[in-house]
């Protein structure tokens, strides 16, 4: 398998950590939907990051999707997805929220670095950036009430996203989202950054390491 996209995206980087949580190997190919965009259109028409080759060739996209799939593999070392009722209600909870919060987050970014100063809205900036905060509060409230072990043999869905959703949001755009009123949010990204998982495909520009 192959893995499309840059891990400076939320979205790249919760598929890079989540398949090396589930012990499934694939190859990193960095390709950024901006600076190589005909190449990523000759793997993907529609240009979406991530995307995933499979074995076979087909073309897979979307986060969620793709880790569908992978959740399929026979080969897995273990599922992110909780076995019981409840406990997926939770994570199911804690994907949707850690999901909105990269979709705003990206969108401010967006705007902030991709449109003019002129012409950035900042009625349209303050929604988002409020719809942002709603989010990590969710979040917060989630991990206040119920902290997680943070083990490679125990992350779910949720916490991967969470965890590098809260990353993302820290380096790129930190002044939407004060750290200090998210205390719990804050601990779970920190324990997390320090696995080797997310350590081998760390926030930015590189390609996704092979743990040792």
């Amino acid at each position: 398998m192959q893995l499309i996209g840059m891990l400076d995206s939320p979205y790249v980087r919760r598929v890079a950590v989540s398949l090396q949580l589930l012990g499934l190997p694939f190859e990193h190919r960095p390709v950024s939907v901006f600076r190589h965009f005909d190449e990523f259109r000759r793997i993907n028409p529609t240009v979406k990051a991530p995307s995933l080759i499979c074995d076979d060739g087909m073309v897979l996209m979307d986060s969620s999707l793709i880790l569908e799939y992978a959740e399929s593999f026979p080969t897995r070392r273990r599922s992110l997805v909780p076995a019981d009722g409840a406990g997926l209600q939770r994570d199911l909870q804690r994907v949707g929220l850690a999901l909105a919060a990269c979709e705003k987050s990206v969108q401010i970014v967006y705007e902030r670095q991709l449109r003019p100063a002129e012409k950035v809205h900042a009625p349209w900036v303050e929604r988002v950036s409020g719809q942002l905060r709603a989010a990590c509060a969710g979040l917060e409230a989630a991990y206040a009430a119920q902290p997680v072990t943070v083990a490679e043999d125990r992350l779910s869905r949720g916490d991967v996203a969470s965890a590098v959703a809260w990353y993302f949001i820290q380096d790129m755009v930190p002044d939407a989202v004060p750290a200090a009123d998210y205390p719990a949010l804050g601990a779970l990204s920190a324990q997390a950054e320090s696995l080797p998982a997310f350590r081998a495909a760390a926030h930015g520009s590189g390609t996704v390491r092979t743990q040792t």
